[in-house]
């Protein structure tokens, strides 16, 4: 029954679950509380193995018009929603800014906005976007891209769960894929700092409390 549990799992999410993720699943999925490493040994038995692997990120120099001081200096944790707004860049772009989509869905939100320093974030017009939301900016020191952890971390995840997984032809299929993934991440990517819950359902648990 376990293999075969193990088995739809790892179907399931295409492979990209280690051995730990695969036990903190099964163990919800079945109301059981399996050590990892009788997960792993049933994963080595069934040739099951994490299908990921981490590439190495490249960083381009700019000149910025605009800095601002680490105001979050990592502190990472919020009192309630909307307080604090992490960001990055990474290789692949959306034509919709993801920035007006957020105040979009936030119209209230004046946040405590932190980035790295990269040139989307350090030029004026950007700036006029930050002020018109009477927003307050943060920047990640030079060379210290643990200041922007959790971003830098989403990203590290999304690409190598997904994103190097698969060939994209189209913009359409990429976008697809993105919210897909999104969406899987949001609902269904059990997390052990959250206390075994999906982002979703923490976030929820946080706002009734």
């Amino acid at each position: 029954m376990i293999l075969a549990a193990l088995a739809q799992l790892y179907t399931e999410v295409k492979g990209i679950y280690g051995y730990r993720r695969m036990t903190m699943n099964i163990n919800r999925k079945l109301n059981k509380q399996y050590n990892h490493k009788r997960i792993y040994r049933l994963m080595q038995s069934a040739n099951m193995r994490s299908v990921i692997r981490k590439k190495r990120k490249s960083y381009i120099p700019s000149t910025p018009q605009i800095t601002a001081e680490n105001v979050l200096n990592r502190n990472f944790s919020a009192e309630k929603s909307n307080q604090k707004w992490l960001t990055d860049v990474t290789e692949f772009k959306l034509t919709n800014g993801n920035f007006d989509l957020a105040v979009a869905s936030n119209p209230d939100a004046k946040p405590l906005f932190h980035s790295d320093r990269g040139f989307q974030y350090t030029n004026r017009q950007f700036k006029n976007k930050l002020e018109s939301i009477s927003a307050i900016q943060s920047m990640s020191r030079i060379s210290r891209c643990i200041d922007n952890g959790p971003m830098e971390g989403f990203w590290g995840i999304i690409k190598s769960e997904m994103y190097y997984l698969q060939k994209f032809h189209t913009f359409e299929d990429l976008k697809r894929a993105v919210d897909e993934y999104i969406y899987f991440y949001n609902t269904k990517r059990l997390q052990k700092n959250l206390k075994g819950l999906t982002p979703m359902e923490y976030r929820n648990q946080t706002l009734v409390a």
